[in-house]
């Protein structure tokens, strides 16, 4: 089958030019552009979507929601957080509270298109699953914050669509919860409650509710903003007492009320984004002032 119809991307590298700070804007649900940088707009629409090979290709500044009811008439999603634009929640890189179910959001990118910091067009992985080799440039690019490249075009991998999804909740042990569930879409706790998604066939979600004793909720919980903290899944059980907060049980980020603590980052680690950063974008023109760094998880 010939590969979808690319984007023309030409008018956005010519956008981005080669010289001066440029900064990417999008909806702004995810912060505004950076200060004292030119600002830039990703194209948007959706070229096509292909419901049998479960592939949508789409401009980045294309929003999240837009996206959604695409794939929705197809009885398909995919599987990024649903606000902004697509290049906004990939650039980002951070998952939504789904992902004990859905994975990681990096992992529904097959193919993305950029402009550099030199303004040249480059395009990383294949449109489907069995055509990406060697290095995976798209990780590195989600996450990324804008400052190695800005996502012009993306091919995402979809998923389909639960025929039924309903939240519970119990004050039972969230650990014995999980190991008592097949594959949960989300398990939350608030050091009290234990809060699941089930998705599936509406009968198999109510049996499997009631053998573990789950008990129906109407609305799932409200999100600490403070802070989003990162920890070993292992050691959530630390959090009870720090203040308000909502853990991602099995996964380990933790949506609490305060900031998250400073971290002591290994100096490789700092090394090895400088020079990648070095190597994308020398003179620092793209989103300048970001550190990828800073802003994880």
């Amino acid at each position: 089958m010939s590969e979808i119809a690319a984007l023309d991307l030409s008018e956005f590298a010519e956008e981005v030019g080669v010289d001066d700070p440029v900064t990417i804007a999008g909806l702004g649900t995810r912060g505004g552009p950076v200060s004292g940088a030119r600002p830039v707009m990703a194209p948007g629409g959706i070229v096509e979507v292909r419901a049998d090979e479960m592939t949508v290709r789409c401009g980045a500044g294309t929003p999240v929601a837009e996206l959604d009811d695409a794939l929705a008439a197809v009885g398909q999603a995919v599987a990024i957080p649903p606000s902004g634009t697509v290049g906004g929640a990939l650039a980002v890189g951070r998952s939504g509270i789904r992902r004990l179910g859905y994975g990681p959001v990096r992992d529904t990118v097959l193919q993305l298109r950029y402009v550099s910091a030199a303004g040249a067009i480059v395009k990383a992985g294949g449109p489907t699953v069995k055509n990406v080799s060697g290095f995976d440039l798209c990780r590195l690019l989600v996450g990324s914050w804008g400052t190695l490249g800005f996502l012009g075009e993306v091919i995402l991998r979809t998923r389909p669509r639960a025929r039924y999804e309903q939240w519970f909740e119990t004050r039972s042990d969230p650990w014995a919860v999980l190991a008592g569930l097949h594959r949960p879409t989300s398990l939350l706790w608030d050091g009290e409650r234990t809060l699941v998604l089930l998705e599936g066939d509406h009968r198999d979600v109510d049996e499997e509710a009631r053998r573990v004793g789950l008990v129906a909720s109407d609305t799932p919980v409200d999100l600490p903003t403070g802070g989003r903290w990162s920890l070993p899944p292992s050691q959530l059980h630390t959090l009870v007492g720090t203040g308000h907060f909502v853990a991602e049980i099995g996964v380990g980020v933790v949506h609490h009320e305060h900031p998250a603590p400073a971290r002591q980052i290994d100096p490789a680690v700092v090394e090895l984004h400088r020079r990648l950063e070095q190597r994308f974008d020398p003179t620092g023109r793209l989103n300048p002032g970001v550190s990828v760094l800073d802003a994880r998880p």
